[in-house]
């Protein structure tokens, strides 16, 4: 005889904490600590790195160096070869070379990150160069106007696919074929047509998202509750009033939800984006400091990008609690 669970065994399984939770509303203040955590655990393995000479450190920094003419106060270089220097100029009976354990250059301690992201917010403009701050809001106006165009279009359109199978037949086979193209391989072709400024920027944003919009709205709207469509044909509802009035109010809170991701989609090609035509917002920030191997200046302006993300995303979370109460997934 095959074993059944029973209801009661199941809900035992649930109370002992068993971590499939299919069909379980979101935990609460542990959800938060567990969210507490996916940031501190990554802090502290980067402070390991960092701090502790035992973990890492496979290089030495030279604080001092003695009698040694081929090194620098400041200067980084493998531990072998700063033992070399140390022994042969003890051999040659001169002042040797002093130095630290240190990690590589492209790896700053998070205090220096968090010094240089504090100096960097604070930073008034120097010969012309702009702050972290107007960089960081340049790009959020390309993010924003982008990702709006695409919107315009995208929503609308995925929406009719979804609803309409002879529209979607028509539209979604060649919105398939041109999703694979890679968006910054239009870069060339948008400087020709739009200019060097941020024309071309925004453009790329728009094709980066615009036809994964349509697919992904299209399934969402296809999604739809069939019993809502059902009664609502019972009803009389028709065509356009179907669509509008039962269609797009059923799928909307996952709609909101399809955006909040999309929009993520927008920033991962920021980045490219930015650096077609003339260099400016975040990535000519970051491009700079890292031409001048700071790092840590690197490290702030990509900090900030997740920060102003993040803070993007929780936003529009609460806006969506607040439009869609009855939505569950949104609680």
């Amino acid at each position: 005889m095959a074993w059944t669970p029973s209801i009661a065994s199941a809900r035992l399984a649930i109370q002992n904490g068993n971590w499939f939770s299919l069909g379980r509303p979101k935990l609460g203040n542990g959800g938060r600590m567990l969210a507490l955590w996916s940031f501190v655990l990554p802090l502290l393995a980067w402070c390991l790195v960092s701090y502790v000479p035992a973990v890492w450190h496979p290089l030495m920094l030279v604080t001092n160096p003695g009698d040694v003419a081929y090194l620098e106060t400041g200067m980084r270089m493998d531990r072998q070869a700063f033992a070399d220097a140390v022994t042969e100029a003890r051999e040659a009976n001169t002042a040797p070379p002093k130095g630290i354990p240190a990690n590589p250059v492209y790896l700053p301690a998070p205090g220096e990150v968090a010094s240089a992201l504090w100096t960097a917010l604070r930073a008034a403009p120097l010969h012309d160069t702009p702050t972290l701050p107007w960089s960081m809001w340049h790009s959020v106006q390309i993010i924003f106007w982008g990702f709006l165009l695409s919107s315009l279009v995208g929503v609308p359109l995925g929406i009719l696919c979804g609803a309409s199978k002879t529209f979607g037949g028509l539209v979604e086979p060649f919105v398939d074929f041109f999703r694979y193209m890679p968006a910054p391989a239009f870069g060339a072709l948008m400087v020709a047509i739009l200019g060097i400024y941020d024309g071309p920027k925004i453009a790329i944003i728009v094709i980066g998202t615009f036809f994964q919009q349509v697919l992904i709205i299209a399934n969402t709207t296809r999604q739809a509750d069939k019993l809502l469509i059902e009664a609502a044909l019972t009803l009389g509802a028709r065509k356009l009033k179907l669509l509008t009035h039962v269609v797009v109010p059923a799928v909307m809170p996952q709609l909101f939800r399809d955006q909040r991701i999309l929009l993520g989609w927008a920033w991962t090609y920021l980045i490219v984006a930015e650096l077609i035509g003339t260099s400016s917002g975040i990535t000519f920030f970051i491009t700079q400091q890292a031409r001048y191997q700071h790092f840590e200046n690197v490290y702030s302006g990509i900090l900030i990008i997740g920060l102003v993300g993040s803070l993007t995303d929780v936003a529009l979370g609460r806006l969506g609690r607040r439009l869609f109460p009855w939505d569950q997934v949104n609680r």
